[in-house]
């Protein structure tokens, strides 16, 4: 099994969230987070008063899937998420031990089906 982690812009979640279900993804787990890359922020003007914003609001999600599906996620979440410029974020994968479905007790791969 692996995890995908995939740090995107916020106003692409909705595209990510349809391209994955299109790959038979049927849940993720999503977080608002805030975070920066290369870009380092930029600069806003509020009420005349030049400020600088470091962290840029993101989204983080988090996909647990089988081994046979990583290509299909990862290509669907690259798809969907660019727009071509600087931040549209990253995709991290790792390997995961196990997995417990809380409710019935259900381990490996049956559990995140």
């Amino acid at each position: 099994m692996k995890k995908v982690e995939a740090i995107i812009k916020p106003f692409k979640l909705e595209e990510v969230k349809e391209a994955l279900s299109g790959v038979g993804i049927q849940g993720l787990t999503v977080s608002e987070v805030k975070g920066f890359g290369r870009q380092k922020g930029h600069k806003e003007l509020y009420r005349g008063a030049e400020y600088v914003v470091e962290f840029l609001p993101k989204v983080k999600l988090e996909i647990v899937i089988s081994d046979d599906k990583l290509e299909a996620v990862v290509d669907a979440i690259v798809k969907a998420a660019s727009t071509g410029r600087i931040g549209d974020g990253k995709i991290f994968v790792s390997h995961i031990e196990e997995a417990i479905r809380i409710r019935t007790g259900e381990t490996g791969e049956i559990a995140i089906g």
